[in-house]
């Protein structure tokens, strides 16, 4: 929880921020469950009116360990794109106001996230909710990278070698972080080393982390806000699909696309919004690819809980249930096809 002291330093900060002399900081309450940043919810008085905000600071140690410049670019680069996602307000680098890094952005209140691990976390609305989530995530993949502040912020790879870019990144993270040999994350990197997909036909943003349970919906059948970018970067769309296809995010419904609607139509949506043809054969390396990512992070998650670095729960019952379950799919996929292995 913040202290007193920070609490009026946060004050300060939003006065001049909002340029309000009269803003006073009141209801400030940690939202628990992210394992990237410290979440907290606020609101703020000024001008005769409230408002509600969310602060998002730099923890001592997080499952995924990113740059808070390329989340609030990324807010940034959608809000108002026809991509739901919050208005960043304030970004700021300087550690000595809050202790750490932090940055700003309003709050969508009336809304909550479901568990992706949740039995039917969308009830009558699944259908619905299903075609927006693959809506927006083609609509993602649609903009043009260079259109936003993205390349600001995150390297721009050639076509050629998003692949080798981001299979570097985990496998590295993999051989840091791994408190236990991982025979199958090693036959699942020199497979995809040894088969390459082909390019993609242009550069995309990828959100990184786009699944169910990291978006905000009403209760009504209508998604609000894409949240969660702190992996976002230049690259391959088909990753982000790929992705919010993996078998971890299907919610027990392995023939529906992330637990929600027919898989045909997830693509058709996708296809739709990100303006480019479903490529089976770039498609099948990302996929496996998704499950080694996701292997590679509750791995990294493990260790920050082992090492005692972070206690949230969520990053123990990452690293054991969803540790163990990226395993198994990717030794089911190696065994279905064992060349290159």
């Amino acid at each position: 929880m913040l202290s007193d002291a920070e609490i009026s330093a946060l004050q300060t900060y939003m006065a001049r921020a909002m340029q309000a002399d009269d803003l006073h900081v009141e209801r400030v309450a940690r939202i628990y469950g992210g394992a990237s940043r410290e979440t907290y919810s606020f609101d703020a008085t000024y001008g005769g009116e409230r408002g509600g905000f969310i602060l998002r600071r730099d923890p001592e140690d997080s499952l995924i360990d990113t740059e808070r410049a390329l989340e609030f670019a990324a807010y940034r680069s959608f809000h108002g794109r026809g991509v739901p996602v919050p208005e960043a307000i304030a970004l700021e680098t300087d550690a000595n106001i809050l202790r750490k890094p932090f940055f700003i952005m309003r709050r969508i209140d009336d809304a909550s996230a479901s568990s992706p691990f949740s039995n039917d976390p969308y009830g009558v609305h699944r259908d619905t909710i299903g075609r927006q989530f693959f809506e927006n995530l083609g609509k993602i993949g649609g903009v043009d990278p260079y259109d936003t502040q993205m390349p600001g912020v995150v390297d721009t790879p050639a076509p050629d070698e998003c692949w080798r870019r981001e299979l570097n990144h985990w496998e590295k993270v993999i051989l840091d972080d791994a408190l236990e040999p991982q025979p199958i994350a090693m036959a699942a990197i020199r497979r995809l080393r040894r088969h390459p997909p082909p390019p993609p036909p242009r550069l995309s943003i990828v959100h990184g982390d786009y699944r169910n349970g990291n978006f905000l919906h009403d209760g009504q059948g209508h998604v609000v806000a894409v949240l969660d970018w702190e992996m976002a970067h230049i690259g391959d769309a088909l990753e982000d699909l790929a992705w919010a296809l993996d078998p971890l995010w299907a919610l027990g419904k392995p023939e529906l696309a992330a637990g929600m609607i027919d898989i045909a139509d997830a693509v058709s949506l996708w296809e739709t919004g990100a303006r480019q043809k479903f490529d089976a054969e770039r498609f099948a390396w990302w996929s496996l690819f998704a499950s080694l990512k996701g292997l590679a992070i509750w791995i990294s998650s493990s260790k920050a809980f082992h090492d005692g670095k972070n206690q949230d729960p969520v990053l123990a019952f990452s690293g054991w249930y969803c540790g163990v379950r990226h395993t198994k799919i990717l030794a089911d996929r190696l065994a279905a096809n064992l060349e290159g292995v």
